[in-house]
């Protein structure tokens, strides 16, 4: 196994939008079995390559039994939303908030050797597939959550245990959220 740190909410790394993959090599199957034993490690439902300091276009998940990894995503969302889902991230340890998503997603992309594929999700997965590809894009879900459920949040984190750092920036989704927590 190779768990690695998990880096926490304040780290510049989680602000920064991933590189595409453009090799399909051994250290990139290294990189997800990585990904997959730290995100079965914490245990989460999700894992992407900047939450353990990887620049890197790659996420992992773990959702109703299906293990799976998708690396340079792109995704197609359903105009439905589900506005009260709680959703956490092992980047904000011990916190979950009601974080407004698409309903239904499917992710296009390629598996570690280079072949594509296509998964489908609802709720639940499709929130995994939604969460993790913000983290690739440099975006948190406290970005995604309306004024004042997002004042409410970062109280919350100030007051944590693992807070310990100055003024977090946040900054608004630069994806489409059909006119919600704008």
């Amino acid at each position: 196994m190779a768990i690695q740190p998990i880096r926490l909410f304040g780290d510049p790394v989680l602000r920064t939008p991933a590189e595409p993959v453009v090799d399909f090599d051994k250290e990139l199957r290294r990189l997800v079995k990585d990904l997959t034993d730290t995100m079965m490690d914490a245990p989460g439902a999700g894992l992407a390559a900047p939450q353990i300091g990887v620049g890197l276009r790659v996420f992992t998940y773990y959702v109703d039994e299906q293990l799976g990894h998708v690396i340079n995503p792109d995704l197609d969302l359903s105009d439905e939303m589900d506005e009260e889902g709680e959703e956490g991230c092992l980047s904000f340890p011990g916190m979950s908030f009601p974080t407004p998503r698409a309903i239904r997603a499917v992710a296009k992309g390629f598996n570690m050797y280079g072949d594509p594929v296509v998964l489908e999700g609802t709720e639940v997965m499709a929130r995994c597939f939604q969460h993790e590809t913000d983290h690739l894009d440099g975006v948190l879900f406290i970005d995604r959550m309306d004024p004042k459920q997002r004042k409410l949040a970062m109280k919350a984190i100030r007051e944590s245990e693992w807070s310990g750092l100055s003024a977090p920036v946040v900054k608004f989704s630069p994806h489409a959220t059909q006119g919600k927590a704008l």
